[in-house]
């Protein structure tokens, strides 16, 4: 007696399950004295390319390497000693100071720059390092952004959003504080600069100079409603 059974079969791609419903038919035949339910065969050309194991591959990464590709810059110590030479900013610092191998402050690029430098958290957050300009450049410009909006939608000035009855503002600044510090430490780390990342006008210099005027500029604000007692914003 046959049986028409439903099955589906599951079919692995790269992009999920697939659930193919087939109508089969299931023949029973006898095996010492017993009934015993044969198999379902499915058609091989059904099954032909639906299969795919591919075992090792990590979309994440691949993602990853991607952006890579598109965005990253290698920063050999080579180019580091030739730019040392002949850039004169790099012969000298702000104050006039010659950088000497070994000193606290002014370093050599090739000694402060996470690709070929100490790793340190000395090192990293020195005067001269690769963290103190690049987070404080940040909070910076994101600071600007969120007191432009801030006063406008309360009318509140930097100061009063931060420490007035009520508000909350210091705390989602601390949150801020932390998420972009970790953010700008895991490539600086792992020796990575600002340098070796571009992707059109979103440079490492465009990235510097915004950041300094953002620095300038929210501390002009701050201190000025300090005087004015209201949002200039607002």
């Amino acid at each position: 007696m046959a049986a028409a059974m439903t099955n589906m079969v599951m079919t692995v791609r790269a992009d999920g399950l697939q659930a193919l419903p087939l109508l089969q038919t299931s023949k029973f035949s006898k095996v010492a004295g017993a009934r015993v339910m044969a198999a379902p065969r499915v058609p091989r050309t059904l099954l032909a390319g639906s299969v795919r194991c591919e075992s090792g591959k990590n979309p994440i990464a691949d993602v990853r390497e991607a952006v890579d590709r598109s965005t990253k810059k290698v920063i050999t110590e080579d180019e580091i000693l030739r730019n040392q030479e002949t850039n004169e900013s790099e012969k000298k610092s702000v104050m006039g100071t010659e950088p000497t191998s070994g000193a606290p402050w002014p370093r050599p690029e090739v000694e402060r720059r996470p690709e070929t430098g100490s790793k340190s958290f000395w090192s990293v957050f020195a005067f001269d390092g690769a963290a103190p300009e690049t987070i404080n450049g940040r909070l910076a410009m994101v600071g600007m952004v969120w007191a432009v909006v801030g006063e406008q939608m309360t009318g509140q000035t930097v100061v009063e959003q931060l420490v007035g009855p009520g508000q909350t503002g210091l705390l989602y600044f601390l949150v801020a504080a932390q998420v972009l510090t970790y953010a700008s430490l895991v490539p600086i780390m792992s020796g990575e600069s600002t340098d070796a990342r571009r992707s059109g006008p979103f440079t490492a210099r465009a990235e510097r100079w915004n950041g300094r005027m953002a620095m300038l500029g929210f501390f002009s604000l701050v201190v000025t409603e300090m005087f004015t007692h209201s949002a200039i914003f607002g």
